[in-house]
């Protein structure tokens, strides 16, 4: 179960209406997806991140949103007929500000 996004925080971020419940466990189950993936990503516990008020930096937890966005939009591994750019400042930017890189 995530433990920091909330169903109410990631589906106002997917512009799902929050009185909407049938994607509610599909979207839980892509909230736990996005917590493993950063923190995976960064090499950082997550818990190590929060602050006193238990709450994680802004940047991760948007990158995390993107991630449960981007599973929820496209939920097959290919997109047939449609090109795909990617924007600067987002998941790649957010993570990395965050990522641990091991010297030598």
């Amino acid at each position: 179960m995530a433990q920091y996004l909330t169903l109410a925080l990631c589906k106002q971020h997917l512009l799902v209406d929050s009185t909407v419940t049938e994607d509610d466990a599909y979207i839980g189950q892509l909230m736990d997806v996005a917590e493993r993936v950063v923190e995976r990503d960064i090499d950082i516990p997550l818990a190590t991140l929060v602050d006193g008020s238990g709450n994680l930096p802004a940047p991760i937890t948007q990158a995390m949103l993107l991630v449960v966005g981007n599973l929820y939009a496209n939920r097959e591994p290919v997109a047939i007929g449609a090109s795909a750019v990617n924007v600067p400042y987002t998941f790649e930017y957010l993570k990395g500000l965050y990522k641990n890189h091991p010297v030598g």
